[in-house]
């Protein structure tokens, strides 16, 4: 869609399914089965969708999917299905990986940053995006640096150190606009070092949520994943951007929701909801 002076376009990577249990947290399956049924393993569908901005002059990718160095067990277990890849959306959009010049990690977990890096044909790990810089918080980097017995899981080294071996990581600390009208915005909570990103353009903001709001469906207040590490302070973080999104109109964009990519928040009977948009205007 036109945004502005921008062009966003929701990217697929596919869908994978996650335990329901966890992604609601302490909200019991009888209310969020409702809108996310749940299969015989007990996990949901969810999407993979990051996101590609057009600029003038500039292509920013925000999060790369899963990617595709998976083995069979993994894939099953996570039920993994690359329908679209990232890579073909890129195509669709006009893009080979090469006319990538940012590329911007809400956090460095294997289904938001997979697709960082790309097998070459000596069996190495190299950067999917050769030209591109990668950018993600410090204090994300330091902890997918020091793993221990709860991170270990989601952090698979060969995703992002190589693009650290390659010279292409930039880590800020906090808050930065890295594109004129694009911001990283440090909002931690589902971890320590997570970052959203604001896009602002004639006027006009939008607000990509990462793992802060996967879906739709946990835009009320308790809807907080068992995933979330620091879910006090995130119920912070997420009471302000919700507060701001609802009063400045920002269009919302979901990265896990497998239907709802974009939408605007409203109020209905005193409660928010959220009013769809197409991803196609």
């Amino acid at each position: 869609m036109r945004f502005g002076n921008l062009e966003l376009i929701s990217l697929s990577d596919g869908i994978m399914r996650l335990d329901g249990g966890a992604m609601f947290g302490v909200v019991p399956r009888v209310f969020w089965e409702k809108t996310n049924p749940a299969d015989r393993l007990n996990r949901i569908i969810i999407g993979v969708n990051p996101l590609l901005i057009k600029a003038e002059g500039c292509n920013i990718l925000v999060d790369t999917g899963n990617g595709d160095k998976f083995s069979e067990k993994l894939l099953k277990i996570y039920g993994i299905e690359r329908e679209p890849t990232l890579l073909k959306s890129l195509s669709d959009a006009g893009l080979r990986p090469k006319d990538i010049d940012i590329v911007i990690n809400t956090h460095l977990h294997f289904d938001h940053c997979g697709g960082n890096t790309v097998v070459n044909g000596n069996g190495r790990h190299e950067p999917a995006f050769p030209r591109a810089r990668y950018i993600a918080q410090k204090r994300e980097w330091e902890d997918a640096t020091n793993l221990n017995e709860l991170t270990r899981a989601s952090y698979l080294p060969e995703n992002f150190i190589p693009l650290m071996e390659a010279g292409l990581v930039e880590l800020v600390d906090g808050d930065r606009e890295v594109y004129p009208g694009v911001t990283v915005v440090h909002t931690p909570g589902h971890n320590r070092g997570h970052q959203s990103v604001k896009i602002e353009s004639d006027g006009k903001t939008a607000f990509y949520l990462g793992d802060m709001i996967p879906t739709a469906a946990h835009v009320p207040l308790p809807y907080i994943m068992g995933y979330d590490l620091y879910p006090l302070e995130l119920l912070e973080v997420k009471r302000r951007i919700l507060r701001e999104g609802l009063e400045g109109r920002w269009l919302m964009i979901f990265e896990h929701d497998p239907k709802v990519r974009m939408g605007y928040l409203i109020e209905v009977n005193g409660k928010l909801a959220v009013e769809e948009v197409s991803v196609i205007e």
